[in-house]
């Protein structure tokens, strides 16, 4: 049995369907079955949080593998985004090593440090700590920015098309490696069978800057726009605002707006990808299949 968590989530909807094709029994740890959609009445749903780690004993009953792929990329339901990744990653690993897992499965990110100015970053990186000293088989899978069509942030992006001039949070320089959720998904499946453990930087074929993101996605839109780039003290300033007015309603946060200005690259390229036994589409490619 295999335990996941972040099913609802943009890798975690992709991981789900190929499990189930492939026949292999899944429970989900969730807050509210409906996230899940229609793979619910397919899989195992245990009601639980991960701010609320006495739903995890009842969740690891029978399970071998566990795949963590839940992020909080921004504070709620009661606790901080160090406690979300950080603390629960810990809270879980120790209710998987007392029902006995086998074998744990994290995703983490790029860039992830204890000195990033980003809190998702810095709350990565203590959960990646804890996953490697665990006391049995654990890989972490660490992604460059990870797309897929219809994400929140594609969407937004194909929102903010619209308007006369392409707004742009930072300086549009941060490089990064895109990669698709769905590219993901097959390494994480590849890892719960693979003897490789440790950690596995995941990269798309690409090094491409913020801006060079923004005009492959313009492009594949068939839009042209100017660039206007917001300074990162107006980005903060003007989100803030605008998250104390609607509160978690609230499109981007200036904490995930922060990691657009972030360079998340690894000079291993697609090497631990192909490693597992995928090669990355092009972000070009994922744009047009849509």
């Amino acid at each position: 049995m295999i335990l996941l968590t972040g099913a609802s989530g943009t890798v975690g909807t992709a991981l789900l369907r190929r499990l189930l094709a492939a026949g292999r029994p899944v429970r989900c740890l969730v807050r509210d079955p409906r996230e899940i959609g229609p793979e619910r009445v397919r899989v195992q749903l245990v009601l639980g949080d991960l701010a609320a780690p006495s739903s995890f004993r009842h969740a690891m009953r029978g399970v071998d593998c566990v795949v963590h792929l839940a992020t909080a990329t921004r504070d709620g339901h009661g606790a901080s985004i160090e406690e979300l990744n950080a603390l629960a990653t810990l809270r879980l690993l120790r209710a998987a090593e007392a029902a006995g897992v086998e074998r744990f499965v994290f995703l983490s990110s790029l860039g992830a440090s204890l000195h990033s100015r980003s809190r998702l970053l810095r709350s990565k990186a203590l959960a990646e700590t804890a996953v490697a000293r665990a006391p049995f088989e654990t890989t972490t899978l660490a992604p460059s920015l990870v797309v897929a069509p219809g994400d929140r942030w594609l969407t937004v992006l194909e929102r903010l098309s619209w308007l006369p001039a392409m707004l742009v949070p930072g300086r549009g320089r941060a490089r990064f490696q895109p990669i698709a959720a769905r590219d993901v998904a097959d390494c994480a499946i590849a890892a719960l069978d693979s003897p490789l453990a440790g950690r596995l930087e995941l990269a798309g074929p690409e090094t491409l800057t913020h801006d060079e993101i923004v005009a492959t996605v313009l492009r594949a839109r068939g839009r042209r726009r100017r660039f206007l780039h917001v300074p990162p003290p107006g980005v903060r300033l003007g989100l803030g605002a605008i998250e104390r007015v609607v509160g978690p309603a609230v499109f981007a946060t200036p904490d995930e707006a922060d990691l657009l200005d972030l360079s998340l690259t690894t000079p291993r390229g697609t090497a631990d990808a192909e490693r597992l036994g995928v090669n990355p589409l092009r972000l070009s490619m994922l744009l047009a299949a849509v």
